[in-house]
């Protein structure tokens, strides 16, 4: 039995069950509003906690890119990410992109590289449509 079987916790259930329903890869904050109607006495800390061992363990992805609110991801189906370079609003790739190799790469300064991922930059159709309107 793994760890996440023995430590899975009526609270972490349902974090997870929740994150795997939508597919608008939400914050902590966006998450607990969703929690709370199902677990009115959990709190935010609880929330955070949890999605970091879910992530931790494999469970589900956290999504970080620099001076961004983290995001989490339920769906563990390999993918890629575009996130919207005005609202920051995150988009699923699941056409199969090569991921770059990391084996004997060495980076001054760096013992190991683990992983790679490719992340991409775009303008989601809202923030589009509002720009069009906003140029009228």
């Amino acid at each position: 039995m793994s760890q996440i079987q023995t430590r899975m916790t009526r609270q972490r259930a349902v974090i997870l069950e929740e994150l795997r329903k939508t597919t608008t890869h939400p914050t902590a904050d966006e998450l607990y509003g969703k929690v709370r109607e199902r677990l009115p006495r959990i709190s935010l800390g609880t929330v955070y906690r949890n999605l970091d061992f879910l992530a931790d363990s494999g469970e589900i992805r956290r999504l970080e890119a620099a001076g961004t609110t983290k995001r989490f991801d339920g769906n563990m189906v390999e993918h890629q990410h575009v996130r919207c370079l005005c609202c920051g609003r995150i988009g699923d790739i699941m056409t199969p992109l090569p991921t770059p190799p990391v084996s004997g790469m060495h980076v001054p300064g760096f013992s190991e590289i683990r992983s790679a991922r490719i992340e991409f930059d775009g303008i989601c159709d809202q923030c589009a449509s509002a720009r069009l309107v906003a140029n009228d």
